[in-house]
């Protein structure tokens, strides 16, 4: 799955979310909600980290809630994207990629 079907069906589940909870997705929803899930990710990594305390969760459930809350940050990218219409692979390429190292030069034999 490439990056614009995996933001097409996130897209989807945001808005499905929205419309059952009655919320206007604006830009300032967008970022607000980007805001509440990076700052779930920091409890998890907290937690993980053994910097906060573990509210009785197993380190495997501490573990799975710092995975699903990475997915969760990147999803609320995607679809904060997509809303502002930022072609995030092109602003990667731009931004990062383009400090990729050029591969080393092959010896003449």
């Amino acid at each position: 799955m490439d990056l614009s079907e995996l933001t097409d069906q996130v897209e989807t589940v945001s808005r499905n979310y929205a419309r059952r909870h009655g919320i206007t997705q604006d830009a300032t929803w967008f970022l607000l909600k980007l805001q509440e899930e990076v700052g779930e990710l920091t409890q998890a990594f907290l937690m993980r980290t053994g910097q906060a305390r573990d509210k009785g969760l197993t380190e495997q459930e501490i573990d799975d809630r710092f995975r699903a809350e990475l997915a969760d940050v990147l999803c609320q990218v995607l679809v904060m994207a997509r809303h502002h219409g930022v072609d995030l692979r092109s602003e990667v390429e731009r931004k990062w990629l383009r400090w990729t190292p050029a591969p080393a030069p092959t010896p003449n034999r």
